[in-house]
């Protein structure tokens, strides 16, 4: 398994690095992507801290450990600039906090983040068949989530992605131990959100594909 979206002490999850890399290993996971919560008042220090323990880590616990963001709750106009910055900062992967139905994200956030080009647009939500095109156009990952609330729209996502082509993968979005569920979860998540068992199999290779993607950056 793979998860390309959780938190740490350094926004609001409750584990430091090294202790959610080893639950995720015990819990079955190969590779983890670390990806707080950043905007423009923390990004350097997120990336900083989490980077220096991925990158000394990895070798050492049993699963490959990557350095993300998540950027929250940014300015539509100011996604892409932000998601540049944090890559020439060190961060591998990009993720941006997408439409979710349970929180007042901004109108915008969803296109601008897939405008940007970033790795994986979490939690959609209600996202456009337009916006859902233009992923698949520019290779932006939409995410099918295990987390409750954000997961309300799961079925929407799932729908329009097939409809235009876009790529999916699953994330727990994790803040804490019990975030990191099991491939069997995983698996009732996706079909619960009407992948098929061919679909299910593809959003799972295309975490991996986003893996090696980074790993030849």
């Amino acid at each position: 398994m793979i998860d390309l979206h959780t938190h740490t002490t350094f926004s609001d999850g409750v584990l430091i690095p090294a202790e959610l890399a080893r639950r995720a290993r015990v819990a079955g996971y190969a590779a983890l992507a670390m990806t707080d919560h950043a905007d423009h008042s923390n990004i350097e220090t997120v990336i900083s801290g989490v980077r220096r323990v991925t990158d000394l880590y990895s070798p050492y616990a049993g699963i490959d450990l990557f350095c993300g963001v998540e950027l929250t709750h940014v300015p539509p106009a100011l996604i892409a600039p932000l998601a540049a910055r944090a890559r020439e900062l060190g961060a591998q992967i990009v993720v941006v906090h997408g439409e979710t139905p349970v929180e007042p994200v901004e109108r915008g956030t969803n296109l601008a983040a897939i405008e940007a080009g970033v790795d994986v647009l979490a939690h959609p939500g209600l996202i456009t068949p337009e916006e859902a095109a233009l992923a698949a156009e520019r290779g932006v990952a939409l995410e099918i989530t295990t987390r409750k609330g954000h997961s309300l729209t799961n079925g929407h996502v799932a729908a329009l992605a097939r409809a235009h082509g876009a790529a999916l993968v699953i994330n727990n979005d994790a803040h804490e131990p019990g975030d990191l569920v099991s491939a069997e979860r995983r698996r009732a998540v996706g079909l619960g959100a009407g992948l098929s068992a061919e679909e299910l199999l593809r959003a799972e290779a295309n975490s991996r594909a986003i893996i090696q993607r980074i790993m030849v950056r």
